[in-house]
Parts: C-alpha cells; sequence; structure tokens
C-alpha cells in the first residue's frame, strides 16, 4: 500500500502564508527517496499545473514561473514528509493542490511540465486566497 495525504491548506489573506504538507506511506521494500515528489494546482476553468517539484534526495528543484520567489519546496526524508511553504500569496493561487509521486530518478523539470508521469496522487487540499 502507497499513500500520499496531504494537510495544510485553508483560508488566507492576500500577502499572507500557508505551509502545506504531504505525509507519505511506501510499498514494502521502498522508502520515501526512492520517489520523486511534486505539488500541483489545479483552479476552475484552467488545466493542472505543476507548481514546485523535489528530486528524491532533494537536490534539484523546478518552480513555475507563477510561484518563483514566493513558494519554497522541501522534504524530509527521514520522516517521509514533503512541504510546499507559500508566502506572498495573491488570489490567483487559488486552487485545490495535490502532492504526487513518481518513482523515477532525474528529469525534475521535465517530470514536473508533464503531470502525467507522476503515478500517485493525494486527495487534494483546498487554498484559498482572499482579497
Amino acid at each position: 500500500q502507497v499513500q500520499v495525504v496531504e494537510s495544510g491548506g485553508g483560508l488566507v489573506q492576500a500577502g499572507g502564508s500557508l505551509r502545506l504538507s504531504c505525509t507519505a506511506s511506501t510499498a514494502s521494500g521502498l522508502t520515501f527517496d526512492d520517489y520523486a515528489m511534486g505539488w500541483f494546482r489545479q483552479a476552475p476553468g484552467k488545466e493542472r499545473e505543476g507548481v514546485s517539484c523535489i528530486s528524491r534526495s532533494g537536490s534539484n528543484t523546478y518552480y513555475a514561473d507563477s510561484v518563483k520567489g514566493r513558494f519554497t519546496i522541501s522534504r524530509d526524508n527521514a520522516k517521509f514528509t514533503l512541504y510546499l511553504q507559500m508566502n506572498s500569496l495573491e488570489p490567483e493561487d487559488t486552487a485545490m493542490y495535490y502532492c504526487a509521486a513518481a518513482r523515477v530518478n532525474g528529469g525534475i523539470s521535465t517530470l514536473c511540465r508533464d503531470s502525467s508521469i507522476f503515478n500517485y496522487w493525494g486527495q487534494g487540499t483546498q487554498v484559498t486566497v482572499s482579497s
């Protein structure tokens, strides 16, 4: 069994901050660092967007242009946890945010631009930024 569960979403005023967390459990014989991880979001009427992704070791990261300088992705492999620190939030950041895992190695920028490569998805956590 493999599970990914997001938490930390909610309602925040523009300019505020949130930190999303994603905790994982893995199949027998696998550890958290067997997976590249990513955060994706989807707002009504828009396609799913790769927000930020991180390599298995955490050494390589990718950020969508829309969030560069405002969001920071990190992971704690010992705790089987992925994080997304979101600062200077804007109403356009309002979306359902999903944690996803891909049992692949390398190619983080490519992975984050093609969500179909990720093979496990969490249930999502809603982020709403008010004006």
